[in-house]
């Protein structure tokens, strides 16, 4: 047991009163049934006392694990990950988080970026807004009224953009970032961190092979509009239209679909279009 728990416990009231009852258990005869049901009882309390103090003094760390992790994906998906790369210091050299309000697009100022927490404010009425049903394709119902980006950056110019997004497949709600050049318009990698669709079919989306597939293609149309997407099957590459197309997700049509969705949804004006449309206005972040 760590010193810090038995510290806990020993400034716990009922443990306290645990301890007190103790001598009066082991008093009693070892073949009477209400010996045996006291003992039971006391190890169950104890236990869940020991569980309970452990759960506490985890927290801490289960919380910078959860960081790591993020900062892990967010460096992934921007292609500056490598096998000896201190996560900490990566990030904080080479990633600039920022909050985007995504009705206007502007940056929003007096909040702790570091704390926010978009998942969670999604969840918050006071936080987040309703989403119309003709407009929810990606099945969201409700998203943060800001969201936090993520910035690649050389000096005040923009290298690449991170982008969350999320959506529901067959069985999930997939998490994930979009990575794209300083265009705002050209896919540099994708990523999903979090998802639980079905191994070996949906769940491909984290095979590498596949993601290598959106490297290279184009957002958004002449005309403005979100055309990139999953196809039925592989994409034919000698066919006009073909730089906003990737192959779908075998045995996985559902799955595909939310793919698609999804980041329809969130290129969209409904997600950042607005905010990429003034990135690439002003070409600094």
């Amino acid at each position: 047991m760590s010193n810090g728990i038995k510290e806990r416990l020993d400034k716990c009231e009922y443990y306290q009163k645990f301890d007190a009852y103790k001598e009066k258990i082991l008093a009693l005869s070892n073949d009477s049934l209400e010996k045996t049901i006291a003992v039971a009882l006391a190890l169950c309390f104890v236990c869940a006392i020991l569980v309970s103090f452990a759960a506490v003094a985890l927290r801490p760390l289960q919380i910078e694990n959860k960081a790591m992790d993020m900062k892990k994906n967010i460096l992934e998906v921007a292609g500056l990950l490598n096998e000896d790369t201190d996560i900490h210091q990566a990030f904080a050299q080479q990633i600039e988080e920022k909050l985007v309000d995504i009705e206007t697009g502007d940056y929003v100022e007096g909040m702790d970026v570091a704390t926010y927490d978009q998942r969670k404010a999604a969840k918050d009425p006071a936080q987040n807004i309703n989403i119309a049903t003709a407009d929810d394709i990606a099945s969201i119902k409700r998203k943060a009224k800001i969201a936090k980006v993520y910035l690649v950056k050389s000096g005040d110019t923009i290298e690449s953009i991170i982008l969350p997004m999320h959506g529901y497949g067959l069985w999930s709600t997939m998490y994930g970032f979009l990575a794209l050049e300083a265009d705002g318009q050209t896919v540099k990698s994708i990523n999903f961190y979090d998802q639980a669709e079905t191994p070996g079919l949906g769940g491909e989306v984290v095979n590498p092979n596949w993601r290598a597939l959106w490297k290279g293609k184009k957002v958004y149309s002449e005309s403005g509009e979100v055309e990139l997407g999953l196809v039925k099957g592989v994409v034919d590459t000698s066919r006009p239209g073909s730089e906003y197309n990737v192959d779908g997700l075998a045995g996985a049509t559902l799955t595909s679909l939310g793919v698609s969705n999804l980041v329809k949804y969130w290129m969209s004006k409904e997600g950042f279009a607005t905010y990429l449309d003034k990135v690439r206005t002003k070409g600094e972040g």
